[in-house]
């Protein structure tokens, strides 16, 4: 049976992640939530979390001794296939821009920085329902392009400097990109673990998905 780390580091909507990818393995793979890096570095999948501010989510990371490092092994070296969350999508970024300038992992060129809707009367905080648009011909989204909504809760976005790394957008108050996707990395800025059946079907998909 495959492993799947969902990675502890004291940011995200780490209990309700977990009965959610709990649902979607159906029994299929083992969810472990760990900071251990021995454990991280040898799993099969990856899925980073992350609820907050970018630079508070990065700092986190980096204060579980070896988590990046494992990550860096079993994702960038290893090839696992690697879900990030929220926050968790955006820390792919090279940098963030929440609280100043704060270097993220680099994994996909880009940076992450404020919503500035072009209608005033959208606001912000993001949250809430929408449908995808654009989505991307891509294993783990393509349950996502008949329009089902998903739930968002945000203030920033990753913008990717490549647009071949974005995977679908969403529309506030302007378009902006809300899931990503290079190699055996992808990412969503929505909350699958909140977004019922749709959210469900993407985990489902996450778990089956062979980069």
């Amino acid at each position: 049976m495959q492993r799947l780390a969902l990675i502890d580091y004291g940011s995200g909507n780490l209990r309700s992640a977990e009965k959610a990818l709990i649902r979607a393995a159906d029994g299929k793979a083992e969810i472990v939530v760990t900071h251990d890096p021995e454990t991280v570095a040898k799993a099969d999948r990856i899925v980073l979390p992350g609820v907050g501010a970018f630079k508070a989510c990065m700092e986190a990371l980096q204060a579980r001794s070896g988590v990046i490092e494992a990550m860096t092994e079993a994702v960038q070296k290893r090839g696992a296939p690697f879900l990030g969350v929220c926050v968790g999508m955006q820390l792919l970024a090279s940098r963030g821009l929440e609280f100043g300038v704060t270097p993220g992992l680099g994994w996909i060129d880009g940076e992450v920085r404020k919503l500035e809707p072009g209608d005033a009367a959208v606001k912000i905080p993001h949250m809430g329902w929408n449908a995808l648009t654009g989505v991307a011909d891509h294993p783990v989204f393509t349950s996502l392009k008949g329009g089902a909504a998903v739930y968002f809760t945000h203030s920033f976005a990753f913008y990717p400097e490549d647009p071949a790394d974005v995977a679908a957008f969403v529309e506030h108050g302007g378009r902006f990109p809300a899931a990503v996707a290079r190699g055996n990395v992808a990412g969503v800025q929505f909350h699958p673990e909140k977004s019922q059946a749709p959210g469900l079907t993407l985990l489902s998909d996450f778990l089956e998905w062979r980069p």
